[in-house]
């Protein structure tokens, strides 16, 4: 599983739809409704928000966003909650400076190999921007991360 801190303008088309699939995966964790990955390292952050049905669903609206400005159709109606101020307003959540490096060089690794015309497009945005949900702060990579 993985839960980009990324902003998803920067995930090519399959690791958007990756991401799309993933976080709906957490949000069936989170809100009690799978056994599975249960104890996955990415949720930490989002079962320590103060609201994490709100957290994923806001996480999830970013993803649907991008992928309607990209002309894709992630139904709405797979996010537990609607967007409205609720979840336009929720918490944000920490992102270390040094997490969404380790996540921006592990994403332009890939997009090396599967999508090189969408990392060179991409790669003009260094600094990497975080998804719409987090807020960057000083910071090592998180102690959660595995990614090698």
């Amino acid at each position: 599983m993985r839960l980009w801190s990324l902003d998803p303008a920067m995930l090519d088309r399959q690791g958007l739809v990756a991401c799309w699939r993933e976080a709906l995966l957490a949000q069936a964790v989170l809100l009690g409704r799978t056994k599975g990955y249960t104890q996955h390292p990415q949720l930490e952050r989002f079962r320590e928000h103060p609201q994490p049905a709100v957290a994923i669903s806001a996480y999830l609206h970013g993803l649907r966003d991008e992928a309607t400005r990209r002309g894709y159709t992630f139904d709405p109606q797979r996010i537990s909650q609607p967007l409205d101020e609720h979840t336009r307003s929720a918490a944000r959540i920490v992102v270390t400076a040094g997490q969404l490096d380790l996540e921006w060089q592990h994403l332009l690794h890939k997009l090396a190999v599967r999508s090189p015309a969408h990392r060179a497009h991409v790669v003009s945005a260094e600094p990497p921007s975080p998804h719409p949900l987090f807020v960057v702060v000083p910071g090592p990579a998180a102690s959660w991360e595995r990614a090698s």
